[in-house]
């Protein structure tokens, strides 16, 4: 196998870490959502609590950064017209589980958390418009689930930003405090100390939203006794805090998709990979993508395909002990690979002829990306939604994805019973591969960190919105567990879709042209 380089990428990670509290005049820094039109469509929100709390095993460190913008004028053009959103019944009927999930978890109304579901889709196109119209005095949101479903947004000069939200389609539930730190210049302030470490901003250096501050994160890139690390945090001018980047307790999920062979690919299937010495181990597809004028490829997490027992080029196949169906081929670009979280991804073409099996027939109607939608046999809930398949019409950019938003998650992990013929992921007995739902904890380390049940088998499976379909990133890592999910507050960690996307274009020089698909696979050419 190719040897794979790590890249340092100019860019910034927004992280979000659980507050505690919704507080008027303490803590909170921002994500920094897209301004391009990617970003503004997307019809997503966040959630979380103001509050800075400092994790386990991190240091606080406090500063004043000159120049502080506590008493920035207002600044002009704060409104251009309502932000607004599909109606909330609306957003509620396309996303059934997301309900669920927030009546359950909240004891909450369907009514009530219909406005919350049409809360979130109002986030993303407001945080663009915020980032755009009020850079200096914006200090990023956040979805406060726990407070009672309240979009609150920091801000360095309260007038400025209550303007620019003035006309949102609920602005009772929408709420501006004060926040000591703009998101530009805890953003700044980051990039200056990735610089200093010879790190890289949005992995290695990032800005935790609620508690207003940059996180610098070590045990990779950065050691702990770096000589140079308490300097780069005083001349950052701004609060900062160091923090162990992985807990120890977190365990790369391993892989084995169960039986879906036909057509067309879709996200959240099996793919068995035979290893160097013979075992077999696995991953769940992710999502369709296209690279170079129409070629189709699939995603998948890099570590299934890259490390210690991947030394040949590795070749997928669905239902390995029979079956045996071909699926893809490790791709011979190094670019195409790598396991680094958060760059952990595999975008892998189709074995020789094994693509015809996995396309739309020719002259098909219809031909969407689709993530399957399966049903998980012991979720009560099933008995009313069903299974069914989740059309994927874009995806949303890492730096819009917000903490509290609700999304879904399907991987294939699976431990046979006696008799059956599944290659053993290691999920353990009681284990139902499938979709479920829950909750966006935080981003730490680049990331997505979900309140979502997962087990080894279902790395590479697609994170993603029910009720408009948004891709969101692939499984990585999480808490260790076998067997049923019993432990609600169990979390697990996403390689964001828009950063592997960078990742992989950046490092090709953009001759790969790599993108995701909004169309299937087909017999035809994929649209673009």
């Amino acid at each position: 196998m190719r040897t794979r380089g790590r890249m340092i990428v100019a860019g910034l990670t927004v992280i979000g870490l659980i507050g505690a509290a919704v507080a008027v005049t303490r803590g909170d820094g921002a994500e920094r959502p897209s301004t391009t039109a990617a970003a503004a469509e997307e019809g997503l929100g966040s959630a979380t609590t103001s509050g800075a709390s400092t994790a386990p095993g991190a240091t606080a460190s406090g500063g004043v950064a000159p120049g502080s913008q506590t008493e920035q004028k207002t600044e002009p053009n704060a409104t251009a017209g309502p932000v607004r959103v599909r109606p909330a019944q609306v957003i509620a009927q396309a996303a059934p589980e997301s309900v669920a999930y927030l009546r359950d978890r909240y004891r909450i109304s369907a009514t009530e958390a219909a406005r919350r579901l049409a809360l979130q889709e109002l986030s993303a196109p407001l945080a663009a418009r915020l980032t755009e119209q009020v850079p200096r005095s914006y200090g990023g949101m956040w979805l406060d689930q726990e407070a009672g479903g309240v979009l609150t947004v920091g801000a360095t000069d309260v007038a400025a930003v209550r303007a620019a939200v003035a006309e949102v389609t609920d602005p009772v539930n929408v709420r501006v405090v004060a926040v000591r730190h703009a998101l530009g210049q805890l953003a700044e302030a980051a990039a200056a100390i990735a610089v200093t470490l010879d790190a890289s901003p949005g992995s290695d250096v990032v800005v935790d939203p609620r508690a207003n501050e940059i996180v610098v994160l070590t045990g990779d890139q950065i050691t702990a006794d770096d000589p140079r690390l308490a300097e780069a945090r005083r001349a950052a001018g701004v609060p900062t805090r160091t923090q162990v980047r992985t807990p120890a307790t977190n365990v790369p999920k391993a892989c084995d998709p169960r039986y879906c062979p036909q057509a067309p690919m879709r996200g959240g299937i099996r793919l068995d990979v035979p290893r160097d010495d013979g075992t077999v181990g696995g991953c769940t597809t992710g999502f369709n993508l296209t690279v170079g004028v129409r070629d189709a490829y699939v995603l998948t997490a890099g570590h299934c395909v890259v490390g210690g027992r991947h030394q040949q080029v590795d070749r997928t196949w669905h239902q390995f002990l029979g079956p045996k169906v071909p699926v893809t081929v490790e791709a011979p670009n190094p670019d195409l690979a790598e396991n680094a979280y958060p760059y952990d991804y595999a975008i892998m073409p189709y074995q020789a002829g094994a693509l015809p099996r996995w396309t739309y027939p020719r002259g098909a109607r219809s031909t969407p990306s689709l993530v399957n939608y399966w049903c998980v046999a012991d979720n009560p809930r099933c008995a009313t939604s069903g299974s069914r398949d989740v059309r994927i019409t874009g995806y949303v950019p890492w730096s819009a994805i917000q903490s509290g938003w609700v999304v879904c998650a399907t991987g294939a992990a699976y431990t046979p019973k006696a008799g059956e013929q599944y290659v053993d992921s290691g999920a353990g007995a009681g284990y139902v591969p499938g979709t479920r739902c829950g909750e966006i904890t935080g981003k730490s380390s680049g990331g997505i960190d979900v309140r979502i049940c997962a087990r080894p088998g279902d790395s590479g499976g697609p994170l993603f919105t029910e009720a408009d379909g948004k891709a969101l990133g692939i499984l990585s890592n999480g808490d260790p567990g076998q067997g049923a999910c019993t432990n609600p507050n169990e979390r697990n960690s996403y390689a964001p879709i828009s950063t592997i996307l960078e990742r992989v274009n950046a490092r090709s020089g953009g001759r790969l042209r790599v993108r995701l698909a909004t169309s299937g696979p087909g017999a035809g050419p994929v649209a673009r």
